[in-house]
C-alpha cells in the first residue's frame, strides 16, 4: 500500500461536524465528481474515500448513493469505486457552492471557507480527492495535486499559503500541478489534515534521513580534511628531500632541522599532532603555529632554490 493510501485511509476515518462535512464534500465533488442531467457521479480508486463520501452524503443530506465497483483499466488494475447520486442533485450542488443560478462554479463561495477549521476541512477533502504524497523513506519529499483550471490552482495555492506552506503551481500539459517540496511544509500539511499516525511515521523518517545526511556531510568534510592534511604532509616531505638532494639542508637552523626530522618520521600526523609529539619527546613546547612557521621556512628556501 502506498503512503498516499495510508494517509487517505487514516483521514477517511475522522469524526467531523456537519459544517466541516459540507466543506469537505465541496472539495471532493468539485475534483472527482462528474455532473450530468441524471445526477452526480463520483469516482475514486480508494475504498476508504468511497466509504467516506457515502457516509458524508448520507449523514448530511439523507441521500443513499448507489455504489458500483469495477476493475480498473490502468496498469495496476486497481478497483474503481463509483458513487451515483440521483436525489437532491441541485440542492447538494448549490449547498456545496458548486452551482449558482445554473452556472457551475470553479472556486467555491466564501461561506464554504468561513473559518480556519473549514479551510482545513476543504484541504482534507481536496487531498482525499486528488492528493498524492511520496513516501519519505523511498524518494524525495513531494506532495502534489493536479487540477483542471488555473484559477482553481491559484485558489488552492492561496488556501495552502494561508497556513504558510509555500505552495506553488506549474502548468503540466493541459492541467495545473499544485505542489509542496519542503519536507517541513509537507509535515505541516499532514498535521493540518489530522493524519496523526502518518505524521509520526513521516517525521521519524525525516529526522532519520536528516541525521544520516548530516553524518554523511560530516564524514565527507572529515575525509576532505584528512586528504588535505596528507597532501600537505607529502608536499613538506618532498621539499625537505629536495633540500637534501641540493646539498643545502645543513643551511637550516637546528629548530627547523628538528621540525623537518619529525615531519619525515611521522608523515601521517597533522600539524597539531606533530607539535604535540615534538613537545612531548623533546620537552620543549611548540605550538601548531610555531611548527607551521618552521616548515614555512623550508618552503621559502625551496622557492628561492627554484628561482
Amino acid at each position: 500500500m502506498s503512503f498516499t493510501s495510508i494517509v487517505k485511509n487514516e483521514v477517511s476515518k475522522l469524526d467531523t461536524i456537519e459544517t466541516e462535512n459540507i466543506t469537505e464534500l465541496s472539495a471532493l465533488i468539485r475534483n472527482i465528481g462528474t455532473i450530468s442531467s441524471g445526477g452526480i457521479r463520483i469516482v475514486t480508486e480508494n475504498s476508504s474515500v468511497a466509504r467516506r463520501i457515502f457516509g458524508l452524503l448520507k449523514d448530511t443530506y439523507g441521500v443513499i448513493s448507489k455504489i458500483t465497483v469495477r476493475k480498473g483499466y490502468n496498469y495496476n488494475k486497481n478497483y474503481i469505486y463509483m458513487l451515483e447520486v440521483t436525489q437532491k442533485k441541485d440542492l447538494i450542488l448549490t449547498d456545496l457552492s458548486l452551482l449558482e443560478s445554473d452556472i457551475y462554479l470553479s472556486v467555491p463561495k466564501e461561506y464554504i471557507l468561513d473559518d480556519i477549521d473549514l479551510k482545513k476541512a476543504y484541504l482534507r477533502g481536496f487531498f482525499l480527492a486528488i492528493g498524492s504524497v511520496n513516501d519519505p523513506k523511498k524518494s524525495r519529499y513531494h506532495l502534489e495535486f493536479l487540477v483542471d483550471k488555473e484559477d482553481y490552482a491559484i485558489f488552492i495555492c492561496d488556501l495552502l499559503n494561508t497556513f504558510s506552506l509555500n505552495a506553488r503551481y506549474i502548468k503540466r500539459d493541459n492541467k495545473f500541478m499544485v505542489y509542496l517540496k519542503e519536507a517541513e511544509k509537507i509535515g505541516d500539511f499532514l498535521r493540518l489534515i489530522q493524519a496523526n499516525n502518518a505524521i509520526l511515521y513521516y517525521e521519524n523518517i525525516r529526522i532519520y534521513r536528516d541525521h544520516k545526511n548530516m553524518t554523511n556531510r560530516l564524514n565527507n568534510c572529515e575525509q576532505a580534511n584528512v586528504d588535505k592534511m596528507i597532501m600537505a604532509s607529502d608536499t613538506q616531505i618532498k621539499e625537505i628531500e629536495l633540500l637534501e638532494e641540493a646539498g643545502v639542508y645543513d643551511l637550516l637552523d637546528d629548530k627547523v632541522k628538528e621540525a623537518a626530522w619529525y615531519r619525515k618520521k611521522y608523515p601521517d600526523a597533522s600539524l597539531l599532532e606533530l607539535s604535540e609529539i615534538i613537545s612531548i619527546e623533546t620537552g620543549m613546547p611548540i605550538t601548531k603555529s610555531g611548527l607551521h612557521h618552521r616548515l614555512k621556512k623550508i618552503h621559502n628556501m625551496v622557492e628561492n632554490l627554484k628561482k
